[in-house]
């Protein structure tokens, strides 16, 4: 590709990235960030990147634990800087590929010969793409507002198929993968621009914000900045690989948290305690995901915190169930306060004695007027994973995955702090 002077170039491990020619020299982000909205149809959060040479609006689907980016590259897929990863390239080693073929259709992006590829997924089917790399541009922040665009010249992602798109939101042309592997957003970015392995998600139920790097992660309303007052918790890998597909040998790149307890009111529900563990299949513990709409608890989890949790409020109506969730109740009997519904807490014990507590907003769902259910579906009997805390319960909630020292860090509702996810200061790019 033959590149404007306007632009300067600099290396970093297998990646290259440009910055406008109005920023010095000197100029590399600290920090970047990206957008994200709620669709209201899948309960589905959606960023937006450019990619591609010339630069076009790309909407993906966040998944908190998918390995990589990927994009449909079937429908309309035109860039002079697309380059497939060529089979037992450092690429391909890179991403951990363990496929290496040919595709007779080509070349076109998507289908070249003796290229590495890799699984992927959407919410609810998987296949196999190319992997390549093209041009991705972000806009950088200091924290406390967004700032210039900069670009990755070669940001590494995977091909996928436009069948993929069918369960996604509307216009969105793939997924955002921010999991556990040397291909993630996180991890691309971070080598790109030398910042730290670490990466803020703060979701919202219209409107929130990713942090690629450490922080101020500062909110409008009183300024503040998050980053200060985070509770903290390790991060375990799970060895064996959560995805729905999967190479043998692979492990998780999914984040897995260690809830020991669940505490309703303060008062422990009583468990079978061998869930809570990862057992040597990879089954059981605790995971977060941004494609989990609300939190899935297996069957006799799920049932033993419903029961716990009627009993804390004898007062407060039963009405039928309302799909997909099992306990539903009259609102009319329920006061409410800065964090939402005034209902029984739900606390997540941690090792050491940390808890993630969820108040009402996150744990109750206004599915009609005067109708309040408890945010929590029963996933069956042999799940692969025992709890994945969904999406709702993450909602005004920041949670900094710490990729080098394997650890996260939460906020706990924001909405004490009366400021939300919606709050971070975009202006329009320079």
């Amino acid at each position: 590709m033959a590149v404007s002077s306007n632009f300067l170039l600099f290396s970093a491990s297998l990646l290259f990235f440009m910055v406008s020619p109005s920023i010095q020299a000197s100029f590399r982000p600290k920090a970047l960030v990206l957008p994200v909205s709620k669709d209201a149809s899948t309960n589905q959060y959606v960023t937006q990147i450019k990619q591609r040479t010339p630069l076009v609006p790309v909407k993906l689907t966040i998944d908190l634990g998918a390995q990589s980016l990927w994009v449909d590259c079937e429908q309309n897929y035109v860039s002079s800087t697309y380059k497939p990863a060529r089979c037992n390239s450092a690429q391909c080693n890179m991403a951990r590929s363990k496929a290496c073929g040919t595709c007779f259709d080509g070349p076109k992006p998507g289908c070249n010969n003796n290229t590495c590829s890799l699984l992927l997924s959407s919410t609810k089917v998987a296949t196999s793409g190319e992997v390549a790399q093209d041009v991705v541009a972000v806009q950088s922040t200091d924290g406390k507002s967004s700032g210039k665009v900069v670009s990755v010249f070669k940001f590494l992602f995977t091909c996928g198929s436009t069948f993929l798109l069918d369960d996604l939101a509307s216009g969105v042309k793939g997924m955002a993968g921010l999991g556990r592997s040397k291909i993630s957003m996180p991890s691309l970015f971070s080598s790109a621009f030398s910042f730290p392995r670490k990466f803020a998600i703060c979701l919202g139920s219209s409107n929130g914000v990713i942090f690629f790097g450490d922080g101020p992660y500062s909110f409008l309303a009183f300024n503040i900045d998050i980053s200060k007052s985070l509770i903290y918790t390790p991060l375990i890998l799970n060895p064996v690989s959560t995805a729905p597909a999967s190479f043998e040998g692979d492990p998780s790149s999914d984040y897995f948290i260690g809830v020991t307890d669940i505490s309703i009111n303060e008062k422990p529900v009583a468990l079978n305690k061998t869930l809570l563990s990862i057992n040597k299949e990879g089954h059981g513990g605790t995971k977060i995901s941004t494609v989990t709409p609300y939190t899935v608890l297996e069957t006799s989890i799920y049932k033993a915190v419903v029961r716990a949790f009627i009993k804390e409020i004898p007062s407060i109506p039963r009405v039928p169930a309302v799909a997909p969730f099992g306990a539903c109740f009259n609102s009319k009997g329920i006061g409410f306060s800065r964090v939402g519904p005034g209902v029984p807490t739900i606390d997540l014990v941690l090792p050491n004695k940390v808890i993630w507590r969820i108040f009402g907003f996150n744990s109750m769902v206004q599915v009609k007027k005067d109708v309040l259910c408890l945010g929590f579906v029963d996933g069956g009997l042999e799940p692969t994973t025992s709890i994945v805390i969904g999406g709702h319960q993450l909602e005004d909630n920041l949670l900094q995955f710490d990729l080098a020292a394997s650890r996260l860090g939460f906020s706990s509702s924001l909405l004490f702090r009366q400021t939300t996810c919606a709050n971070f200061n975009f202006t329009s790019a320079a």
